[in-house]
């Protein structure tokens, strides 16, 4: 009986810790190069799991595994909206928006309307990014949270746009 007075304050600790790291804050790793220059390969950030309000430019996290890894990248598109890339400029419902994440070419690409539920969404280094232009939309339910603050390295640690 005293041996477990003595768990139930560790088996307290994993079972918040496990509550957190499901429903709140979890920590991810970026893998590859799509989101440069704003983040960098090996780089770890928090994902927000209760943040599902999406806006234009967010970085967000897709559950979409290609080629084993979750997706990081920039919410481009949303519900409802048409997009699509013309001689290098970003129209949203036919107007010109100013795509300053942009790095590299962005090659033009069809309109596309998105559904209720539906994100268009991109990598900042356009030239090797796998994408929505090239893995289709993604829907609302696929997107785990947003990011936006990098851990490690340290050198690096804070908020990113």
């Amino acid at each position: 009986m005293k041996i477990i007075k003595e768990l139930i304050p560790y088996l307290i600790i994993i079972l918040v810790v496990m509550v957190i790291r499901t429903f709140i804050f979890t920590p991810i790793m970026v893998d590859g190069q799509s989101m440069v220059p704003t983040l960098e390969g090996n780089e770890i950030m928090i994902l927000k799991k209760y943040d599902t309000s999406y806006e234009r430019f967010d970085i967000v996290v897709v559950n979409k595994s290609v080629e084993g890894d979750n997706l990081i990248k920039r919410v481009i598109g949303l519900p409802g909206e048409t997009i699509y890339y013309e001689n290098g400029l970003l129209y949203i419902n036919d107007k010109v928006v100013e795509d300053v994440y942009a790095y590299g070419e962005t090659l033009d690409f069809e309109k596309i309307t998105l559904g209720a539920d539906e994100y268009f969404l991109m990598g900042d280094n356009r030239e090797i990014s796998l994408d929505s232009r090239s893995i289709g939309v993604i829907k609302k339910q696929e997107i785990e949270g947003t990011t936006n603050l990098v851990v490690y390295p340290f050198n690096k640690f804070g908020k990113v746009n």
